[in-house]
Order: C-alpha cells, then structure tokens, then sequence
C-alpha cells in the first residue's frame, strides 16, 4: 500500500464512524445510468457502503431507457415542463421498463459485487402511495393559467416504509423503481427526484444523495458552492441565480430539509466514484445543501 493510498483511507475514517448505522437515500439517474463504466463503479460505491456499515437506499429513474423503448414500439414521447405526458399504453411501458428492466439491471449490478440488493417497485407492500398529478402551466403574467392533465403522472400522497426498513434488518439493500399505486388501484409514473425525496422523509435519512449530470450548485461568478444553507439557496433561486433543471432538485432538497432530512447532497454522478468522493473525503466533489 502507498503512502497515499494510506492517507485516502485514514481520510475516510472519521466519516465512515460518523455514518455508521446512516440511512442514506441515494436518487441514481442521469449519464450515471447509461455508462458501463459508471455503473460498475455505482455498484462497487454501493456495496462498500453496505460493507462499512451505511444503510443505502436506492430510488432510480429511467427516462431515456423508456424513450428507447417508447421510440421502437413506434408510441411517441411527448413532455410538458420536463414531465413525460403518460396515457395507459405508455404508463405500461413505463412500468415495464422501471420495475422490470432498469431495476433489475441495477439490482444484478449490485449483487455481481458482493451486495444483497432485492428490486420494488411502489406497488410492493403499498410502499408509494399516489395520486393523480395536474400540472398549471403559465406562459406569462398577461396569460391565465392554463391546468395540463399529463394522464398518469403521479404525486407521493404517502410511503410505508415498513418494507424498506424489513429489508435493511436483513442486509438487503432495496432499490426502488418510482412507480406508485393509486386509491381504485392506479398505477402512476412519479418523478424520481420526488419520490427520494419523499423516501428519505419517510425513513428519517441521514442523508439524501441527487445524482446529477452537473456538479453542483454554482454561485453568481459561476464557482462551485461546496457547502450552503437552505436560506442562503432560496434567496439564489428568487435572485434567479439557480435557474431552469435545478430548481426541481432544490425544491426537492428544501422539502426533504423540513421534513427531517439532515442533508442533501447535489453531486455530478458521472465523475468515477462520486458516492465515495463526496461521502468520505474532507471536500467532497458537489453541493451539501443544510438546513
């Protein structure tokens, strides 16, 4: 071992000790997904932090593998404000690909490595409880609101974590497919982002890890914010300085701030080993979001 192999590791004790026994919900999607190489070292980032005693909780996403396959079944995509428009043959589509082949991707990768990962998807154990999503869109100040029905599109209602926790007792490590179920049964496609959010409430997390294809937040001069807090990052956003596909993953960030999540972390997930790197090492590599 090198010297500075060594000093990595010693680096990385004071956090491994401080999350020990951490629930940590981490949302994986973006170029993280599609890379061989980067899913290899998802996987591996994942079983070591099984290994040292963190408990991950995976919720994954999956849109350009169902445009995939949307676009060879000859069904066409269509988005309004960066949500997938769903009727009831997309919506199978949908949950084929999440539930079937995504997930199970995900959860064969993990366990290639050393991990126990079992695959859910909302519906098992009623874990994500949802209802109907109706999306008001305003072009402008002079234009009425306009309220957009993207069919089955889903918003979190609730989560029954009970089988989330049953499975990390065992040591398995759930990864979850973002498909909720409805009150007459439904089955509705949610946001990602929105559903670990709602996930790592639910459980209390320690921790809430966004996956991203971008580093972080920046400030005005464009430098990358290491660490901020959720006052300082809402007057960003009315300042206009966070802007466009980062408002999402910061509405998502305050809300799992209030409601009881100690931090969350931005990170870009197609730097190699970006869960280790921001977890264990004294700077990290994106944005830690506080209350």
């Amino acid at each position: 071992m090198t010297p500075k192999v060594a000093d990595i590791l010693v680096e990385a004790l004071p956090y491994i000790r401080k999350f020990y026994g951490m629930t940590i919900v981490i949302k994986y999607g973006g170029h993280a997904m599609s890379d061989p190489q980067l899913k290899e070292d998802f996987a591996q980032d994942i079983v070591l932090m099984k290994f040292v005693g963190l408990n991950p909780v995976i919720v994954h996403g999956g849109g350009p593998q169902i445009s995939q396959v949307l676009s060879r079944m000859g069904i066409e995509s269509t988005f309004v404000r960066g949500m997938r428009l769903t009727d009831e043959p997309t919506m199978d589509v949908v949950e084929m690909v999440l539930g079937g082949k995504v997930n199970k991707e995900i959860v064969a990768q993990i366990n290639r490595h050393g991990g126990k990962a079992v695959g859910l998807s909302g519906k098992d154990a009623g874990l994500i409880l949802a209802e109907k999503l109706h999306i008001v869109y305003r072009k402008d100040e002079n234009t009425p609101p306009e309220i957009i029905d993207p069919g089955l599109v889903g918003q979190v209602t609730d989560i029954n974590p009970d089988i989330i926790n049953t499975l990390a007792e065992k040591g398995f490590i759930p990864v979850i497919a973002p498909v909720g179920v409805g009150k007459s049964g439904e089955t509705y496609n949610i946001n990602a982002d929105l559903v670990a959010c709602s996930i790592a409430a639910a459980l209390s997390a320690g921790r809430l890890i966004l996956l991203t294809d971008v580093d972080g937040v920046f400030d005005a001069s464009g430098n990358l914010i290491s660490s901020i807090n959720s006052k300082a990052v809402r007057k960003m956003v009315d300042g206009k300085i966070i802007s466009g596909g980062m408002i999402p993953k910061i509405e998502c960030s305050m809300k799992a701030l209030k409601n009881g999540v100690e931090k969350v972390h931005i990170i870009n997930g197609k730097k190699r080993h970006a869960l280790l790197l921001e977890l264990f090492t004294d700077k990290g590599i994106g944005t830690e979001v506080r209350k």
